[in-house]
């Protein structure tokens, strides 16, 4: 098991701390009585978890770690991460929570991916998976409007809708390359039938 993997590990493992503190944030609020370092710790472990996605792609790449566990794991951690943060924010009552929209066009992105590399699956019997550049720029994006919002800095309508492009464009962008692909296989069935 490579560092890289290590660390994609610790990312999983933080999913569930930061669930149950920000939790317990929004029920003090509702309580009327929200207690701040909670929402703090619950901000600075969520941001622990996003600097250690940009650790493990550094180890990968830097020391070689690049591992087929590691390409099924950081993806699972990614989205782990970021459907909790972006769940809780909208349904724990946290004074500043994201828009409905902007939950919606996460969770359809990733169900998007997800039927697509099944389908993908399905009709060749393997899926190479590859986050694009989009992509990464979309979970970029979409870490530092959670961030941000937890935060509960001002303006915090523009990075939530800068991350919603990004999102939109990038799941239309997955969508297109499914579909070359999907039309690759299905021609090479055709010569072999």
């Amino acid at each position: 098991m490579t560092l890289a993997n290590w660390i994609t590990l610790v990312r999983i493992f933080l999913i569930p701390v930061f669930a149950f503190l920000a939790n317990h944030y929004g029920m003090s609020v509702v309580e009327e009585s929200p207690r701040e370092w909670r929402r703090l710790i619950a901000s600075g472990i969520f941001l622990l978890a996003c600097a250690t996605d940009a650790l493990d792609g550094w180890a990968a790449r830097r020391l070689g770690g690049h591992t087929r566990l590691g390409s099924i794991l950081d993806p699972i951690a990614d989205k782990g991460l970021l459907l909790t943060a972006i769940l809780t924010l909208n349904f724990s009552k946290w004074p500043m929570a994201l828009p409905l929209w902007f939950t919606l066009l996460v969770i359809a992105h990733d169900l998007v991916l997800l039927l697509g590399c099944s389908l993908l699956f399905y009709t060749t019997g393997s899926v190479d998976i590859r986050p694009s550049s989009l992509g990464k720029i979309s979970t970029a994006f979409q870490m530092l409007a959670v961030g941000w919002t937890m935060l509960q800095f001002p303006l915090f309508c523009y990075p939530v809708w800068i991350a919603g492009v990004c999102t939109f464009v990038s799941g239309t962008d997955y969508v297109y390359r499914g579909t070359l692909l999907l039309g690759s296989a299905y021609k090479g069935l055709e010569r072999k039938g």
